[in-house]
Parts: C-alpha cells; structure tokens; sequence
C-alpha cells in the first residue's frame, strides 16, 4: 500500500499504540450504553436488509468489529496500521481484518450489506472526506445501512502523543452533524437519524445513522 503524508503519520502513529490502544479500549463498551444501544439498532436495520458481510472501517483493535459478531452480524474489519491488524487478528482470531485505507476502499462495488465507521473518520481531512463517503457508497448495497461516529465540534487539534504516552502525530479533526449530513447527502446518502452523546463532556460524540440511495 503506497502511503504518504497524513495517512503515513496516521498508520505509523496507530503502528506505535496499537497495544496500549486495545488494552485501554478492550472492554470500553461495556461502559458505554448508548454505543451498545446505537450497534444493537445498527445489527437490527442489517438483519432487516436480509444479513450478509458489514464492513467496519478503521476497525483498530477489533473490539467495534466483535461486539457486531456478537450480535449476529458478519462483520469484517478494514485498518490502515497493520499494527492494529495484528493485534486484532490476536484478540479475535475468529474474525477477518486486513489492513487497507478508506481513501481507496480494497473492496468491490456493493459487495457489503452495511459499512460502520466508528470514530476512523476524525483523522481525515476535509478535503478528502467527499471522496471516502463516495468509496462507502460504492462498496454498499443499494439501500444499505451507514452508521458513522465521531467527535463533534469546530476544530482540529495536532495530537502529539496518547494512549499509555507514546508518540503520535494525527490531526483529530471534531466536526458537527450538519457538516456530516450535507457530505454524505452529496455522496448518495440519506440520513434517517442522529444521536448526540455526552453533551456536557469535553469530547461530545455523535452517531449518525444512514442508508445507501437507490
């Protein structure tokens, strides 16, 4: 995979937390009703479309990908650090992730019932987030279920280190609804629901829920 600028930094710095990252996430879940309550939601419109492969994109360490399994959905994860893979791989051995990037989805067109992507989207830039949606919709199923979550709000900030303290270098890039919704209008989306989180903390969250256009 030919990587350069952001999504290098993006995979080397992924590459150096990968472990600290899934010890920290491992059973984050579990502390987290209304993430269960939005993938239960999200696991139900997939079996109403009739069942079939879901891909969660930028999957980390697995954890997004196996509550899924659990629910009966025949989820798959796609990253872009092969450390993350590994690790995955390591704590789900079940499960099938490869590493691949957003930005040139490693699948072919309508071959996913859904597509998840769960926090994977704040290190991308603007400019590049039309042309992602645009891979989401060309890998999705004529109405098939989206679910996208994310930071919510104006800014982005540099992140120099995290996770147990290591070395990082990614832009987290918090955005809000609207701006999501506008993008994934253009790319053949229609959003049919959206769920703040955490309204009075000082990272707010927010999931959106879409379906493919015709």
């Amino acid at each position: 995979m030919n990587v350069s600028g952001w999504l290098a930094d993006t995979r080397s710095s992924y590459d150096t937390v990968a472990v600290s990252y899934a010890d920290q996430l491992r059973e984050a879940i579990a502390g987290e009703p209304y993430l269960r309550a939005a993938l239960a939601l999200f696991a139900d419109m997939v079996h109403a479309a009739g069942g079939g492969p879901v891909a969660d994109v930028g999957c980390g360490p697995g954890h997004v990908t196996a509550h899924l399994h659990e629910l009966g959905v025949d989820a798959f994860g796609i990253d872009l650090s092969p450390g993350m893979i590994d690790v995955a791989r390591s704590d789900h051995p079940g499960l099938r992730f490869e590493v691949g990037t957003m930005t040139d989805l490693p699948l072919a067109d309508a071959s996913v019932t859904a597509l998840l992507a769960f926090w994977s989207l704040i290190h991308v830039p603007d400019d590049e987030i039309p042309a992602v949606l645009g891979h989401f919709r060309r890998v999705v199923r004529p109405g098939g279920p989206l679910l996208l979550g994310f930071h919510v709000g104006d800014e982005s900030r540099l992140k120099t280190q995290g996770y147990g303290g290591h070395p990082m270098h990614v832009h987290v890039h918090r955005r809000q609804p609207a701006r999501l919704t506008d993008w994934l209008c253009d790319a053949g989306f229609t959003v049919e629901a959206q769920w703040l989180l955490d309204l009075d903390e000082s990272r707010p969250g927010a999931v959106l829920f879409a379906r493919r256009q015709s």
